[in-house]
């Protein structure tokens, strides 16, 4: 593990943004804590590779004209702060775009080192770690991003293919009267009920605008969004203040700058059918992610169970006959040698052992009969 204050950066190409951590492994107040990553800096820039994929299925060249520069403006940042970049890895619109060996061949020349494309599973997985480093294990996460959402629980991962972004392109700004319909046969396909009864955690973009809205915090700062517990009730009455403002007004919201006004809505329609399914009522904000789970060290692997040996029913069946045939057979020959401990008496046609004191007695009275 790196050296305390050690600056480590990575970076999260998603759908929707681009973001930037800057972190060092830290300890609290008290000194036995173990050392946490904790954010130096993030950066995020709106990049909505997604739109094009959406549109054309391939990631346009005016998009990665534009992704070029934001990776080179957070190479940058971190060579100038002394950073070291860990990791840099794409998601979901580069899991689905037509043309990644091009878009990865310019990010790699912006940022002096090869991003990687990782699975949905992966992204729920590193996702997972991250939160469950600050809050523990016995938990469910729920990463809404622009084009895909990840549920971990450990020893579950999905992702599974909807998202702020990916709603808004379908259904727009304000979802209709056919969300309803849509929601329930997405459900049906992508069922999640693996992930109920747990504390939920929520990461991603839609989670940090909809923590900012009902805070009414014009900054980003994660020590006053990370760990806040809201209830169905809020989500409630935050869908309802941001969407009974204009577009232009929605816009200066608090985190909903940079085109975040668009999507917004559609991700908390969409966060309102997942706690419909997981039953919760309430959940916390996370601003851990997988730029975080990306920098810690892989844990060691878990020793693989042997498998049980699958018996076929037929011999399974074959089995248990032979047993009761072989308890059957103990359980005669245990009758047979009672039956002659106790004096019965055999069976017809067999012929009883011979007993030596009546022989003998027999005998006795035999020769007493001769001499009187």
């Amino acid at each position: 593990m790196p050296g305390q204050n050690e600056l480590l950066a990575s970076i999260d190409i998603g759908s929707h943004s681009s973001i930037l951590l800057i972190a060092a492994y830290k300890r609290g107040e008290d000194e036995k804590e173990k050392e946490k990553l904790l954010p130096c800096i993030q950066k995020v820039e709106v990049c909505r590779l997604g739109e094009d994929i959406y549109d054309t299925g391939e990631i346009s060249k005016a998009r990665i004209a534009e992704l070029s520069n934001i990776l080179s403006g957070f190479r940058a940042t971190a060579h100038a702060l002394g950073a070291t970049i860990k990791a840099a890895v794409m998601t979901e619109a580069m899991r689905k775009a037509k043309n990644p060996e091009e878009v990865i061949s310019v990010a790699e020349k912006a940022l002096w080192m090869k991003p990687q494309i990782i699975s949905g599973e992966e992204e729920a997985k590193f996702t997972y770690r991250a939160v469950t480093e600050w809050y523990g294990d016995d938990i469910v996460t729920v990463d809404i991003g622009g084009g895909s959402t990840e549920f971990c629980s450990g020893k579950n991962a999905i992702s599974i293919p909807a998202g702020a972004l990916y709603l808004y392109k379908k259904m727009g700004a304000i979802p209709g009267p056919e969300y309803k319909k849509w929601a329930k046969e997405f459900f049906q396909e992508n069922p999640v009920k693996a992930f109920t009864k747990k504390p939920v955690y929520l990461i991603g973009g839609t989670g940090t605008a909809l923590a900012m809205v009902f805070l009414n915090t014009p900054e980003f700062d994660f020590k006053t969004l990370e760990g806040l517990e809201m209830t169905r009730e809020n989500l409630e009455q935050t869908i309802t203040r941001i969407s009974n403002q204009s577009k232009e007004l929605r816009a200066v919201m608090p985190g909903l700058e940079n085109g975040r006004h668009e999507v917004i809505i559609c991700g908390l329609f969409w966060l309102r059918s997942i706690l419909d399914k997981l039953h919760a009522e309430s959940f916390r904000i996370s601003t851990a992610g997988l730029r975080f789970g990306i920098l810690y060290p892989p844990l060691p692997e878990e020793p693989e169970k042997p498998k049980a040996k699958r018996i076929p029913p037929w011999l399974k069946k074959k089995e248990e006959q032979n047993t009761d045939d072989a308890s059957g057979t103990e359980s005669a020959k245990d009758t047979d040698a009672a039956n002659g401990e106790n004096g019965a008496a055999p069976e017809s046609g067999e012929t009883a052992p011979a007993d030596p004191e009546r022989f003998k007695a027999h005998i006795v009275r035999k020769s007493g009969e001769g001499t009187k």
